[in-house]
């Protein structure tokens, strides 16, 4: 959806911007020049009314013209600095959440062609932790939002047990005695696991994800045995900063769940250069890496930075509140 959109702002301003061109170098002055003519001949007597129909420019063409401005402005901002989007799924709970209105820095790695999202200008390359739009490798019409886990060169293990993360950084031109990774873990860190603040309800056809007070008011009118759980979480150190994670509390996945990388035990992934390995914080509810394989930097649409409208909601369903406190700088 977001590609066709680009595509079609991108013809539209085209289209406005050579009628705007040909009003404003054209055919303005044309009408002008028949105007003095017309004034000429008839020695200044001739109504204004009818000059000015002379000089009247046709209305469709004054009004497609004179859209061009707007959207040149929106397609620059757009296509070029930042770009809009809406938060579909809870699989980067619990630090963006459904009805969640992010704004992505379309240049953090790259200025790029708005329809084929070629780099033009390489501008900068993802770190670990950042939060990511990208395009589904698989099927890249869907935009995919997930967090930067490992970088080109390094060596990723899950342990699908402790729903840990271990990374074996890709090895530095000034190391010494180093083959593709290096043989030291990166010093991520995880605090203590503990009960968090959201509710997970399955159904037979969605999963829902409600805070604790809201399944309070709802669980009676949940269909009798219907599954839920209270949600674990505790934080985690990757790059720069620290974030939350989510995890159910039982074993979802075994490693055989897992994409298997040729020559690599399941549950162990060394990216390849020019790709990344993206993970969602909702770690059992999540569709990534772990499942499809690596991101290339092709992909790549920019960084997430801010939420700047956060609705209450559910997938499908009406806004019922504003969420202040979850809006500002995404983590």
């Amino acid at each position: 959806m977001a590609g066709s959109f680009a595509i079609i702002l991108t013809v539209a301003t085209f289209i406005t911007g050579i009628l705007w061109c040909l009003e404003r170098f054209k055919w303005a002055p044309a009408r002008q020049r028949k105007v003095e003519e017309v004034r000429k001949q008839t020695e200044g007597k001739i109504d204004g009314n009818v000059l000015a129909e002379v000089g009247k420019p046709k209305n469709w063409v004054d009004s497609l013209a004179s859209l061009f401005p707007v959207l040149f402005v929106v397609f620059v901002i757009r296509s070029f600095i930042y770009e809009p989007f809406q938060i579909p799924s809870g699989s980067m709970m619990p630090n963006l959440l459904v009805g969640d209105f992010i704004a992505v820095e379309k240049f953090a790695y790259g200025i790029k062609d708005p329809i084929t999202n070629t780099t033009l200008i390489p501008t900068g390359t993802p770190e670990r932790g950042d939060v990511v739009v990208f395009k589904y490798p698989r099927d890249t019409r869907i935009d995919f939002i997930k967090r930067v886990v490992g970088l080109p060169g390094d060596k990723i293990t899950y342990n699908a047990n402790t729903k840990q993360v271990t990374i074996y950084p890709a090895c530095q031109e000034d190391e010494v005695n180093c083959q593709t990774t290096s043989t030291t873990t990166l010093n991520l860190q995880y605090s203590p696991v503990v009960d968090s603040n959201w509710q997970q309800v399955f159904s037979e056809t969605s999963t829902n994800f409600y805070t604790l007070s809201q399944f309070e008011d709802i669980k009676g009118n949940l269909p009798r045995n219907t599954p839920n759980f209270n949600l674990k979480t505790r934080t985690e150190h990757l790059g720069e900063d620290e974030h939350a994670i989510l995890t159910l509390p039982m074993v979802i996945y075994q490693p055989r769940d897992f994409y298997k990388q040729a020559d690599l035990p399941s549950g162990e992934w060394i990216v390849p250069e020019g790709q990344y390995f993206m993970m969602g914080d909702n770690r059992d509810n999540s569709e990534d890496s772990r499942f499809w394989g690596f991101v290339p930097e092709k992909n790549l649409v920019g960084r997430a930075t801010f939420i700047w409208l956060s609705l209450e909601k559910q997938p499908d369903e009406w806004p019922t509140g504003i969420r202040f406190s979850q809006m500002g700088r995404i983590k």
